[in-house]
């Protein structure tokens, strides 16, 4: 296991804590039914839960401390979302992504995200877009990020983006998306460390710069680099 799996990667037995009793405790006041869900959710994109970790209904319900019922359906609604499979008369496990997979969901995140770095250049950026910028600007000048920060920095620039675009819903499918392809990081493909790096840059000076073009061309720049580096990785693993 690398550095970032082993960092992202966490024991069931360590995973969340319980989900409150009262309605008033949970997020926004969801019903056990929703926040059950959006915790295994959580925990599968996060890779809490890796792909073929079996989800046995009881244990999972005991950690979360909650009945059997809400697990059950959130493992359903899962299971029509893609991210769990079930084999007749098996216990349901997390879906592996496979790499056409991968690379699909890569162009959605292409489509989406270009448009979100184009509409984020109209605002000229903001004062978090800055502070990401500063904290690349280390890592240029030779500063080592862990690989858990490295990940939180490529999360905050992204998710930054994504909400000066101003629409909600643009920012959520991509928060989505981009959990979905988090199998390839900077463990699974390190060349991709130095140009990300650079990429990153060149985006933020687009968008502060307030030039809606060259902001979607880095943005696209940098999806089809990542695209290609894993294509390349993959060759090299088969």
């Amino acid at each position: 296991m690398n550095a970032v799996n082993s960092t992202r990667r966490a024991s069931i037995s360590s995973l969340p804590t319980p989900i409150a009793e009262s309605e008033a405790d949970r997020p926004n006041g969801a019903t056990i039914g929703e926040t059950t869900y959006r915790r295994l959710r959580d925990m599968i994109l996060s890779d809490a839960l890796s792909a073929g970790d079996a989800l046995q209904e009881k244990k999972l319900a005991d950690m979360l401390g909650v009945s059997r019922t809400p697990i059950r359906e959130a493992i359903t609604r899962l299971t029509t979302e893609g991210l769990v499979e079930r084999v007749i008369g098996l216990t349901p496990v997390v879906r592996r992504l496979s790499a056409n997979e991968f690379i699909e969901i890569l162009h959605v995140r292409r489509l989406l995200e270009v448009e979100a770095a184009g509409r984020a250049a109209e605002t000229g950026g903001s004062e978090t877009l800055r502070a990401i910028m500063t904290r690349i600007q280390r890592f240029r000048a030779g500063e080592m990020p862990t690989p858990a920060e490295h990940v939180a920095v490529d999360d905050a620039l992204h998710s930054s983006v994504a909400s000066l675009a101003g629409s909600r819903v643009l920012a959520e499918l991509i928060r989505d998306l981009r959990q979905k392809t988090k199998i390839f990081d900077m463990g699974q493909v390190p060349e991709r460390f130095e140009p990300g790096i650079a990429e990153h840059l060149e985006i933020i000076d687009a968008i502060l710069a307030r030039d809606v073009t060259r902001a979607q061309d880095a943005m696209r720049t940098h999806i089809d680099n990542v695209r290609s580096s894993v294509i390349d990785h993959l060759r090299r693993l088969f």
